[in-house]
């Protein structure tokens, strides 16, 4: 009983987003855009909203831009539903670059990238920051800003996401530790997911992850 009570005082205390009428306007502007865009997909838009939430609520827990995070959240899987065939066209157009990678080999992670440099043209007023995080919201970067960080670790932990021992360390470190700390949590448990189930590891990630091991071996962490 006791704890229940410390718990509700917990869920009073976290804060929330205040925003415009104006924020709150376009947010409803995009959550309805999106739902247009990903109607095909329910459950991708169940994910795309639950991800906006999760990342809203974490970026008023490490000082970013709530509204950026959440509108970030919102757009990240857009192209989702886009043929694979229609977004290698169209990454090749674009001239993406993923190292040298062959684009169909790397098709999980073209959807962020291609929107990210699509949507601008929609979406003028965002800044590049939302794009940037849209970007790698599933390959992670040699350099993450914050926004970065929280959009990736809320992809990876959001409520509708399947429980997990490497999703729950995550959970359970949101509030508690930086958010460097959770980013590095959630990285390193997804290329854990990639080889625990045979899948293809993006060399690139094995770059990223040795750039940001070196850097956090020189911070003393």
């Amino acid at each position: 009983m006791g704890s229940g009570k410390k718990n509700n005082r917990e869920e009073k205390r976290r804060p929330t987003a205040c925003y415009t009428p104006a924020q709150l306007a376009y947010i409803a502007q995009v959550e309805a855009d999106v739902a247009v865009q990903l109607s095909s997909k329910p459950k991708r838009l169940a994910h795309s909203l639950s991800v906006a939430a999760t990342a809203e609520s974490m970026a008023l827990m490490y000082g970013v831009d709530p509204f950026l995070a959440r509108v970030a959240g919102l757009l990240h899987d857009w192209d989702k539903v886009v043929p694979d065939d229609e977004l290698i066209e169209r990454a090749g157009a674009l001239g993406l670059d993923f190292e040298g990678a062959d684009y169909a080999d790397v098709r999980p992670l073209l959807h962020g990238c291609v929107a990210a440099r699509e949507l601008p043209e929609r979406y003028p007023e965002l800044p590049d920051e939302v794009w940037h995080a849209v970007s790698v919201h599933t390959t992670g970067g040699y350099e993450m800003s914050p926004l970065d960080k929280v959009l990736f670790v809320a992809d990876g932990i959001e409520p509708l996401r399947p429980a997990s021992k490497g999703i729950e360390e995550t959970r359970a470190l949101v509030g508690r530790a930086p958010l460097d700390d959770v980013f590095w949590n959630s990285f390193v448990g997804g290329i854990v997911y990639v080889l625990q189930t045979g899948r293809r590891l993006y060399e690139g990630t094995i770059r990223i992850y040795n750039a940001l091991a070196a850097e956090r071996s020189g911070s003393g962490r």
